[in-house]
């Protein structure tokens, strides 16, 4: 149960105080011996838990996402799922929707979009379109906006000029690249927005499975880039859409 709607029922007498105290008895987590489930993220953070879906079982995700049902969650993001985990899950959750190029599992359904603008997701390659549309899917799960500019890299830099007006026009910019990282900086020196960089672990040899795409981009010589993990496309995604939701502090 949210914490608005259990202080709603007490101020208009459907629920007594002392039940409310039983409720709140069980805040802020669910014990469920293998995870402790966050039911007051959405509280702290705007945003509820998220569900990474690498080195859980089929079992222990059914059981986080009822967790989280059971208090309120609507919706449930559970990133980095694989095929063959997707596959079992659709027997205990047969409401899961999987997009298999993303690794990204959704229950529930989409928000409308909100937020002061576009989120630009921008690859250099097709190879980087898995971390993208990890970004790309995040972002709309949180409540933006995505356009998508993918395989705009600088081999061919007049492919991402011809996109000079969605570059104008985002509100954050999500700059995904391996190799050697540089799509980063040249978007970085185009867009008067913020710009997230994600190096991708796409590459031969010596990009070092990322890491030279990822020192590329701490090194950009742009001003206003801000680097994730290598391959966090969630990450990346997320703080995004804080960037794109800013507004007032209430008072």
């Amino acid at each position: 149960m949210q914490l608005e709607a259990l202080l709603e029922q007490v101020k208009t007498g459907s629920l007594s105080v002392e039940e409310a105290a039983r409720a709140l008895k069980a805040a802020p987590f669910a014990d469920l011996d293998y995870a402790k489930v966050d039911l007051h993220r959405q509280l702290r953070q705007g945003v509820s838990e998220v569900i990474y879906g690498a080195g859980k079982t089929p079992e222990q995700i059914t059981g986080i996402v009822r967790a989280l049902e059971a208090n309120g969650q609507d919706r449930v993001l559970v990133t980095r799922l694989d095929q063959a985990k997707a596959g079992v899950l659709a027997e205990t959750l047969p409401e899961l929707r999987y997009d298999p190029m993303a690794r990204v599992g959704l229950v529930g359904t989409l928000p409308e979009p909100t937020g002061l603008g576009p989120i630009v997701v921008a690859t250099g390659g097709t190879s980087d379109m898995p971390v993208a549309e990890e970004a790309a899917l995040t972002a709309e799960y949180l409540g933006n906006r995505v356009v998508r500019l993918y395989d705009v890299g600088v081999a061919g830099i007049h492919r991402l000029l011809a996109h000079t007006q969605e570059i104008y026009d985002a509100s954050v910019i999500i700059a995904i690249a391996g190799m050697e990282g540089a799509l980063a900086s040249v978007i970085g020196g185009l867009a008067d927005c913020p710009v997230i960089a994600v190096p991708t672990s796409v590459g031969y040899g010596a990009s070092f499975q990322g890491l030279a795409a990822l020192l590329s981009m701490l090194n950009a010589c742009a001003a206003g880039i801000s680097v994730v993990n290598i391959d966090n496309g969630f990450g990346a995604a997320f703080m995004a859409s804080k960037i794109n939701h800013m507004g007032p502090r209430p008072e």
